[in-house]
């Protein structure tokens, strides 16, 4: 049923429970899978960069450094569960890059980790995954995982 999956990481705690509802099912479908990490332009664009040299360039090698070593460490586990498996790093808004890359990659489908919150912090800030579920026009799988508050 799906060829590509695609498993979106911010490295949050949210994502854990994700990982393996995506492994899972790369396993069933003997699809590959995809792991992308989007560094998110706006994080480092609205950083003062004080503490770096040049701009911005510390704040976002350090965030892409942390991107390729969260996609790798899941590529590891998928490969260890005999899975292939893609990664990508790509750099902008998190949301519009995910629905790109679903586009770009033809993936069947996209399986996105959320935090449970409030339906008051959503009403005032969203998440990605929110966004990537409502836009998308394949098929998209939220596993939520609960937040101590």
């Amino acid at each position: 049923m799906y060829d590509r999956i695609l498993l979106p990481t911010d490295m949050s705690a949210g994502v854990d429970r994700a990982v393996e509802h995506a492994i899972d099912a790369a396993e069933r479908y003997d699809a590959e899978l995809h792991v992308l990490y989007v560094v998110d332009a706006e994080a480092y664009s609205s950083y003062p960069g004080d503490e770096y040299v040049h701009e911005f360039e510390g704040l976002e090698s350090a965030l892409e450094q942390a991107g390729r070593e969260a996609v790798e460490a899941i590529a590891e586990q998928a490969e260890a569960a005999g899975i292939d498996t893609e990664t990508v790093i790509n750099h902008g808004v998190p949301h519009e890059e995910i629905l790109k890359y679903i586009d770009e990659a033809d993936i069947g489908l996209t399986v996105v980790g959320s935090k449970n919150r409030s339906d008051e912090y959503r009403r005032l800030l969203g998440s990605v995954a929110e966004r990537v579920a409502q836009m998308s026009e394949g098929p998209v799988t939220v596993v939520k995982t609960p937040v101590e508050e």
